[in-house]
């Protein structure tokens, strides 16, 4: 009965099932009957579980053939000790209790606090896997090279340097709350990993400190942050009555700053989150005002124009404002004065109507009622309806019909010119023939060098993009033409391991 009480002490203690215990107590038995009988034979201990009784056992196993004298017996020989013994079957002998030695006690030690840590380990991952994005609370216990180990209770967990706010210093005793953000099964035991830097954690505390967030009316769509300096948060309400950005402030600011105090003074922007990614974009540059947005959606690059007064603010201090805003909504965004943008429309329109001048041979009026209608390359005037062209003020049919013809030469012109000076630079008609290299992109590659197959197929992505210029492409149609060019590669292969 003394050995149950221990285990079922054992158990409390490390808060593991005795039934582990009790196993980890029989392997030490078996373990200590093997060194004393011979570790050749098939030895084996059991606890009685309502007595504590200690069974040690000898099994022989009955076969046709005897390989192993230490662990088989012959049916002949097993059925003089049990007629009904069949192949299969175990002989069991009973052996007299083990006096545990200084040594063996030693070794069952070793053998069941081995075997407890394992049950105990196990536990914890079992108890703390599906926990990943809880908020906990724990006891700081040790601090190495910035490095804290957390004491949760029932496990330990670390928070590591880079995972801790700027400035944050803690010593042994001292209380932290952190976001469990991975828990990792590894060979010294379950590793649970804590942040205080994760966007995850202050919605957490949001949502501790916000009980319409909680109940789910108010909804968090978005966190961005620069730890222990600024954030911004993005929430919208499911209830027309609430507001979502009063609601997370408090009354006088009492729940925002609740969390404030719990990040060390991070400032945090609660920003209203909208479907029009338009307002969206504006709403997460507050506290700047924005003058106009333009959305490139293929790219998800947004310009925002501001009032020149207004400009520092929209960046912020080092970026960090523009940088948070773009992080919330998921748009590249590039932010110019109202000034930046009157002087680059004008040199735009400088531009494309020398462009119309030099290549259609208008005058200056044409060329810029062709800009001002939205016009912005030959091809466009070449290939567009003449309806379009007409329903411009003092362009009447015969007009229309002749800057469609003059844009058509020109690009004929052109096109002639481009791919004589593609042949002269060796580019072969095997890369022309690429769908989506225009004239001028098959040019580009001759003057880099780029002039057979292999030599476009031996390009990485980045660097087709760098030749033919950053706008001409995305990444992955980059690399989606480059793998077609190396197709060629794959099928010679394929033929010659078939020859």
């Amino acid at each position: 009965m003394e050995l149950l009480q221990v285990a079922d002490a054992v158990a409390r203690e490390k808060n593991i099932e005795k039934e582990h215990v009790l196993e980890a107590m029989e392997e030490a038995i078996k373990k200590a009957g093997r060194s004393k009988y011979g570790h050749e034979h098939d030895i084996r201990a059991r606890i009685d579980r309502k007595t504590g009784d200690i069974h040690l056992m000898r099994y022989l196993e009955v076969v046709e053939t005897v390989e192993d004298e230490a662990t088989q017996v012959s049916v002949a020989q097993a059925k003089r000790k049990r007629p009904d013994a069949k192949v299969g079957d175990f002989l069991i002998d009973p052996l007299p209790p083990i006096d545990f030695g200084r040594i063996a006690a030693q070794t069952a030690k070793q053998v069941i606090v081995q075997k407890v840590r394992e049950a105990e380990r196990d536990r914890q991952y079992d108890e703390y896997k599906d926990r990943m994005g809880d908020i906990v609370n724990g006891l700081v216990k040790r601090v190495e090279y910035g490095n804290v180990t957390v004491d949760l209770g029932r496990a330990e967990a670390v928070l590591r340097r880079d995972e801790c706010l700027p400035r944050e210093h803690f010593k042994n005793g001292d209380r932290v709350r952190a976001y469990i953000y991975d828990v990792r099964r590894e060979p010294r035991g379950p590793q649970i990993f804590l942040s205080r830097t994760h966007p995850a954690f202050m919605a957490g505390l949001f949502k501790q400190e916000v009980p319409e967030i909680y109940d789910g009316i108010i909804e968090i769509k978005a966190v961005a942050r620069d730890p222990g300096s600024r954030a911004k948060i993005a929430v919208i309400s499911n209830d027309s009555a609430i507001d979502p950005v009063g609601a997370c402030v408090g009354m006088r600011g009492s729940r925002v700053q609740a969390v404030v105090g719990e990040l060390q003074g991070e400032k945090i922007d609660i920003i209203p989150w909208n479907r029009d990614a338009a307002t969206f974009v504006v709403n997460a540059l507050a506290p700047a005002e924005v003058a106009k947005v333009v959305l490139d959606e293929e790219t998800k690059r947004i310009e925002v124009v501001v009032p020149d007064d207004q400009l520092s603010l929209a960046i912020g201090r080092r970026g960090q404002n523009v940088r948070l805003a773009s992080m919330l909504t998921g748009w590249d965004i590039d932010i110019m004065t109202e000034q930046e943008e009157s002087d680059r429309r004008t040199e735009e329109f400088k531009t494309r109507s020398q462009m119309f001048i030099e290549a259609l041979d208008v005058d200056d009026v044409i060329a810029h009622l062709l800009v001002a209608e939205g016009f912005s390359s030959v091809e466009e005037i070449a290939y567009v309806d003449t309806e379009e062209l007409t329903s411009i003020d003092a362009f009447d049919e015969d007009v229309a019909e002749e800057l469609r013809e003059r844009a058509r030469n020109f690009l004929e012109e052109q096109n002639s010119r481009l791919e004589n000076r593609r042949k002269e630079l060796g580019v072969t008609d095997e890369v022309a023939a690429i769908e989506a290299l225009t004239a001028p992109m098959l040019v580009k590659l001759g003057e880099k060098g780029v002039k057979t197959l292999d030599d476009f197929a031996d390009l990485a992505g980045d660097e087709l993009i760098e030749i033919l210029g950053k706008d001409s492409m995305s990444e992955d149609e980059a690399n989606e033409l480059i793998m077609a060019a190396r197709a060629h590669w794959f099928a010679d292969e394929e033929s010659g391991a078939d020859a």
